[in-house]
């Protein structure tokens, strides 16, 4: 088969030609075209970029929600669930690494959509993201709030006063630099890290006796707590903790999102995605088996049903250890953890708003950038729709009842992201190889294909059918509809875009695999300070220290 040139205009070049073209390799092309407010900057370095992808994972779902996981299942059934899906997510980023590395668009989720299967696939896929991360912003400022109450009760300060300090900070943050943005995230994702590194030693010393003991007539850290009842529930209860784990690990994509604005994607791109997977896989699983050694499955805190910060089971195995601030310390710590979610979702849900814009699937107006490549008015839409949100959270308006729909209907669209992302990278191959050209010439090749998108694929779908199980027996209308409301939205907005627009799905003859590659081809040899210092040689120690930090 003769290979495809890429010479004739493309769907993209028709409708906007500037979409996703990058012009330049160097810091003055960038500059400038920003100035006219038509392009972001590329100003994140590999350690920025690891650090997005870890920092928009490690929150909430492992510091507080790790314990709720072990009380429904059990620690065995929860070494199961998080292992699996640490090798689905391990799939979903092989895929999505080499697209990104191949293509680096910002906002590539969606722009992928667009550009591998269909306009109206990228529409939704967009507006999903955007409304999901918007959304759990929403829910940082509820946490962050209740959080705060652990030092100042409600009475003396009422919470939203919190969410409002909250969310102004984290506006001007994204409004500056991207840089500034990714070295805040860099140093509150990196504080996280310590805090699980320094858990899981803690952790260990208590279980092998060396500090603390437990209570009298509690059972003895280690196999004693562990072997009281490891597989509860039985499937219904593996099922269970198989979801919370899921949402658990959302926010591993924004490394494509980001990789936009990143320096020399071509090597950062798999660099942070293969150290991301192993550092998740390695917190999480050592976590949950830490706390499925320490804390009984049916200690009644576990469950964190109060919403009681000092539930965390972080905040429990310090305490019995006999670190007595550990509470302070463990508070302090999941506080900067839900900013830096609510960091990392400004910054991705503004990045998708920017790329809709730029397709024609949003307002003209929000595909402005101003001259330090930040899109202004898609960070000041996103703030607003989040204040909106929470607004709505409050008891005073409707007791949040029209908060919890939202809530529902914005956990459930992180897999419609990865559902994305596995087909779009089904596409890109199947349209690599119809065009005749050869693997070599892509810059991170992904082993586990076709197995690997196919897998994520079977388990996403899994999830998001099966999630709602327990509305049927018997059957509740309230939750069954809160479970798969998120369906028939998503059906709406592909097929309601697809009858607007008149879209169609591409041919794989007519993939546009060319536009956006320039900055790839004339910056491949291009090296930011990171990567010079990681190609000299260094000790053993400091690489031993890499594989953590």
């Amino acid at each position: 088969m003769e290979s495809y040139s890429g010479n004739s205009p493309s769907f993209f070049e028709e409708k906007n030609p500037d979409m996703y073209e990058i012009r330049g390799n160097t810091q003055a092309d960038l500059s400038t075209d920003a100035s006219s407010g038509n392009g972001l900057q590329r100003n994140l370095q590999a350690r920025h970029l690891t650090m997005i992808s870890l920092g928009g994972t490690i929150g909430t779902g492992l510091f507080l929600a790790s314990g709720s996981s072990i009380a429904t299942g059990g620690p065995g059934f929860s070494q199961v669930a998080y292992c699996l899906i640490g090798t689905m997510i391990y799939a979903m980023m092989s895929s999505l690494g080499e697209m990104a590395t191949y293509l680096p668009i910002t906002g590539s989720i969606n722009a992928y959509g667009t550009r591998f299967f269909d306009p109206a696939l990228g529409f939704m896929l967009g507006w999903v993201y955007w409304f999901s991360w918007s959304v759990t912003l929403a829910t940082e400022l509820v946490a962050s709030s209740v959080i705060i109450s652990y030092w100042i009760s409600l009475e003396r300060c009422p919470g939203w006063v919190w969410a409002l300090v909250f969310i102004l900070v984290l506006t001007a943050l994204n409004l500056a630099t991207v840089k500034a943005y990714g070295e805040t995230e860099y140093w509150m994702s990196l504080i996280k890290v310590l805090a699980v590194v320094v858990f899981i030693i803690v952790g260990f010393l208590y279980i092998g006796g060396a500090v603390g003991k437990p209570a009298e007539g509690m059972p003895k850290p280690g196999t004693q707590v562990f072997d009281m009842m490891p597989f509860k529930g039985g499937f219904g209860g593996l099922f269970s903790i198989f979801l919370n784990a899921g949402f658990s690990f959302q926010g591993a994509e924004l490394v494509g999102i980001a990789a936009g604005e990143c320096k020399n994607p071509g090597k950062n791109v798999p660099k942070a995605i293969r150290q991301v997977f192993w550092r998740i896989l390695l917190f999480y699983v050592l976590t949950i088996l830490i706390i499925g050694m320490c804390i009984p499955y049916n200690d009644p805190a576990l469950a964190n049903d109060d919403g009681d910060i000092e539930s965390s089971p972080f905040t429990r195995v310090f305490v019995q250890a006999g670190i007595s601030i550990g509470g302070d310390i463990m508070n302090a710590v999941i506080l900067i953890a839900i900013l830096s979610a609510g960091n990392s979702g400004l910054y991705a849900s503004s990045r998708a708003l920017h790329t809709l814009s730029k397709e024609g699937n949003a307002p003209k107006f929000l595909g402005y950038v101003n001259r330090y490549g930040v899109p202004v008015y898609c960070v000041l839409a996103t703030s607003l729709v989040g204040c909106l949100a929470f607004i709505v959270s409050l008891p005073q308006v409707g007791q949040g009842e029209a908060y919890n729909w939202l809530l529902s209907l914005a956990s459930s669209t992180g897999f419609i992201a990865w559902i994305g992302i596995a087909f779009c990278h089904l596409r890109f191959r199947m349209a690599y190889k119809a065009q005749g050209r050869s693997m070599k010439d892509l810059p991170f090749v992904s082993r586990l294909y076709p197995f690997g998108p196919i897998y994520t694929l079977a388990v996403c779908w899994i999830i998001l059918l099966g999630q709602g199980y327990s509305a049927f027996s018997p059957f509740n209308i309230k939750s069954f509809l809160s479970a798969y409301v998120t369906l028939p939205f998503i059906v709406i907005l592909y097929f309601g875009n697809k009858f607007w627009s008149k879209t169609k799905i591409l041919n794989l003859m007519d993939v546009d695999l060319d536009t956006g590659r320039a900055y790839m081809d004339t910056s491949m040899a291009v090296k930011d300070s990171d990567s010079v210092t990681s190609d000299k040689s260094t000790s053993w120690w400091k690489k031993a220290l890499s594989i953590i930090f």
